[in-house]
């Protein structure tokens, strides 16, 4: 059973009265099927919870209190898998060898509740997209693409595309907010099916409450897939000035630009990033739009804050990154007048398209920084290293990596103020 017990939190209300191995089965008295149930049920003060051997128990505690109770499988369930065909799945154009957990492709509703996951709606049932609404699971991350009907069932190879309209409709009569997120596809949904895709969206807002517009990744491993091209720096300028005029419409008539380009996106145009303030509350750093104008901000803050002893030589270091960021990053060195080098690094595991740090390899960083001057240290970011396990895409660790190249390898938060901690030595 997916709702059996692993363990009990030492301190919380259940410990020692509640073992590892029961089940929980109910919460005054709704069935509890899977994580959103137990979340959503074990919210309340008073609590009447049924387990298949510790019997009935019954307890008050603070409103949203955790109750600490830890199953065998996070979800409480099996994780829900994709069903579409996009024709730019990125795990479509991995090669050969990689660990299993990679090639699995999840669109799991509640995963994008839970960890910020995009989903696409095209797997839902009418009773999950009723509980949906019914318990008012929100924010969602939702993978749009594209409003036509039939061009996003073309796009996702999934007659149920042409639902998206309809789904986020009812999602917003609910009063559920989403976070949207557009792959744009030259030749395919940008130009005017972007533009439709824009308006339509902008009339669900503020439950659609923000839209990102990201440029497709293309690999060098796309054998047998649909032919596609990335964006030239032509095609991404047009991108950027129809997604900014729309923006500037919609910050005149609600408030909010709702819509907004990705970093990669200005970088393939070859444009300044937009300021601080044009990215309102930064709704979408996950999805890389304006993560790198917010590390600038913080950074320069953090700079304002030094006083002189704060500016005293030290050893020299290394920062390892994508192409695309690399020339930002050697700017931030230059301001704070460090002593290091950015090293942009190309990605030859993917194909020298593939330009963000966070798809870069350890056998990469190794193949180009060995026999380089790197100083006492390297700092990579955070985001080249999988979620919860530390390790890079091809399964090496920066402990790997620290052994080739003969120094420390150190992972950084995206975080202004802690990579000028980082190049002035200071204790992170």
């Amino acid at each position: 059973m997916f709702n059996t017990i692993s363990s009990v939190d030492p301190g919380s209300r259940l410990e020692g009265r509640v073992l590892p191995g029961d089940e929980l089965h109910y919460i005054n008295r709704h069935e509890i099927r899977d994580v959103l149930d137990y979340k959503y049920w074990a919210y309340d003060r008073s609590l009447t919870l049924e387990f298949r051997d510790a019997g009935t128990i019954r307890i008050r505690k603070k409103e949203g209190e955790d109750l600490g109770l830890n199953f065998e499988t996070y979800l409480m369930d099996k994780p829900t898998g994709c069903s579409n065909r996009c024709v730019f799945c990125f795990v479509d154009q991995l090669p050969r060898g990689m660990r299993k957990t990679l090639y699995f492709k999840d669109d799991d509703a509640r995963l994008s509740f839970l960890t910020g996951n995009y989903i696409t709606c095209t797997n839902l049932s009418e009773r999950e997209l009723q509980r949906i609404c019914d318990l008012k699971i929100s924010p969602l991350n939702i993978s749009v693409h594209a409003t036509d009907p039939e061009l996003r069932a073309k796009l996702i190879g999934n007659p149920r595309g042409r639902e998206i309209m309809d789904i986020l409709r009812r999602f917003a009569e609910a009063g559920i907010f989403m976070e949207c997120q557009i792959v744009a596809v030259p030749g395919w949904n940008d130009g005017a099916a972007l533009q439709r895709s824009m308006e339509d969206l902008a009339t669900l807002y503020p439950h659609v409450s923000s839209v990102s517009i990201v440029p497709v990744g293309l690999t060098c491993h796309r054998e047998k897939l649909t032919p596609l091209s990335p964006y030239t720096p032509g095609q991404a300028r047009a991108t950027v000035e129809q997604a900014e005029a729309f923006a500037a419409e919609c910050f005149e008539k609600y408030g909010s630009r709702i819509f907004y380009c990705s970093d990669e996106m200005y970088l393939r145009a070859g444009l300044p990033l937009p300021e601080d303030e044009y990215y309102e509350d930064y709704a979408q750093l996950e999805n890389g739009v304006g993560m790198l104008r917010l590390l600038e901000t913080e950074f320069r803050l953090a700079l304002s804050l030094e006083d002189g002893s704060d500016r005293k030589a030290t050893p020299r270091f290394s920062i390892a990154t994508g192409k695309a960021a690399e020339p930002y990053l050697r700017a931030l060195v230059e301001k704070a007048g460090a002593n290091g080098t950015v090293y942009g690094v190309p990605n030859d595991f993917f194909g020298h398209t593939i330009d963000v740090a966070g798809l870069l390899t350890a056998q990469d960083i190794i193949r180009h920084l060995r026999g380089r001057d790197l100083g006492e240290r390297i700092y990579i970011p955070k985001t080249m290293l999988r979620h919860g396990e530390g390790v890079f895409l091809d399964d090496l660790t920066p402990e790997d990596v620290s052994r080739e190249l003969g120094v420390p390898v150190i992972p950084l938060e995206v975080d202004g103020a802690e990579l000028l901690a980082a190049m002035r030595f200071k204790e992170l």
